[in-house]
């Protein structure tokens, strides 16, 4: 089987501004008071950013030790998917950075970690991400500027839509609803007419709650959904079924309508340290997550994006599911264990 580019993904780049911040600043964080110059984020939250939480950037990078990452949920997925298969030019990434330090720091990165990246460079700053780690938890807020700025031209150039055509696996997380839904649709659309694979997640209650009618658009396309238990209850709030089960909502998931019938919808769904809920043909498996001790937890962001990276390198190998979430946990694990969305040189994964 030909594995160049067989994986590629769609999203956001975001270079994360990663730091341990101390109790007053997240205390900071989660108070809702605006009016006190507050920035109103919940613990263990994903937002985007608003104008009145600009400042925190500056505020982080003079109080704490930062570190940069090359992330961005997609970015990170497809970074752990590369990382998993070690198979040269086995993957590729499209996505909107600025014309600046933090956007050559993204392509250095991109290039240290094996995923062939297509950027298109706009005017505006690179994107960032505040990460802001306490403890095992972490809160993030994202400042999207240039990776709010991707343009359908720059999908539909000769030399970016040859990846598209390449690619037999096609990953975006829901956060790019946000910013291109005309080119979620136009790839959607080609994965459904080429029998190819077209994967989405549900990536933060905020997407299911706000951009429901674009979600919406291109569920039918989408052949294997990924969440977590909080999205995939805001999910079902959302749709008025009544139930916040995870067994039912990832079933009910998997059984809505298909655009396409050559592949059928499987749902997977994280609870954390909970068993990863699978739903597909109308029946529901549990399979167990890798425990670790409290004292190794360093820091969850990009757990969830880890394990779809892990999940995704077995699939692209058309491993069996026991195979893709066995991967999925093992590199969610590794994250964890470490500062940012980072992992050691090589996997140790069989």
């Amino acid at each position: 089987m030909e594995y160049e580019g067989i994986l590629l993904g769609m999203g956001n780049p975001l270079l994360d501004i990663s730091a341990v911040v101390d109790r007053e600043f997240l205390d900071k964080l989660t108070d809702l008071d605006f009016l006190r110059g507050r920035y109103g984020l919940k613990s263990n939250d994903a937002i985007l950013a608003e104008e009145k939480h600009l400042p925190m950037y500056d505020e982080m990078i003079s109080k704490y030790k930062v570190e940069y990452i090359a992330g961005g949920a997609t970015q990170n997925t497809i970074r752990v998917a590369q990382w998993m298969l070690q198979i040269p030019g086995a993957t590729a990434y499209i996505g909107s950075i600025g014309k600046d330090k933090y956007g050559e720091e993204m392509k250095k990165k991109a290039a240290q970690s094996g995923v062939n990246v297509h950027y298109y460079e706009d005017e505006s700053p690179t994107g960032t991400c505040a990460v802001c780690v306490m403890g095992s938890e972490r809160s993030l807020v994202a400042n999207l500027s240039a990776a709010n700025c991707y343009k359908t031209d720059h999908l539909k150039r000769s030399e970016n839509w040859a990846m598209v055509e390449k690619a037999k696996f096609l990953y975006i997380a829901g956060f790019f609803l946000t910013v291109s839904p005309e080119s979620i649709m136009l790839v959607a659309e080609h994965a459904a007419s080429r029998n190819k694979v077209f994967m989405m997640n549900l990536s933060a209650p905020f997407i299911c709650e706000f951009f429901k009618d674009v979600q919406e658009k291109v569920f039918p396309y989408i052949d294997y959904l990924f969440g977590n238990e909080t999205e995939a209850r805001t999910f079902s709030k959302v749709h008025g079924w009544e139930t916040e089960n995870v067994e039912e909502i990832a079933l009910k998931i998997s059984q809505l309508p298909k655009a396409s019938g050559t592949h059928k919808r499987i749902a997977v769904i994280t609870q954390g340290a909970d068993p990863v809920v699978v739903a597909e043909d109308g029946k529901v498996k549990f399979y167990p997550v890798i425990l670790l001790p409290k004292e190794k937890l360093v820091d969850t962001n990009g757990a969830g994006d880890a394990f779809v990276g892990g999940f995704l390198s077995q699939l692209v190998l058309e491993k069996p599911m026991e195979d893709c979430v066995k991967a999925g946990c093992y590199a969610a694990s590794v994250i964890i264990q470490r500062s940012g969305c980072t992992y050691p040189e090589k996997p140790d994964f069989k």
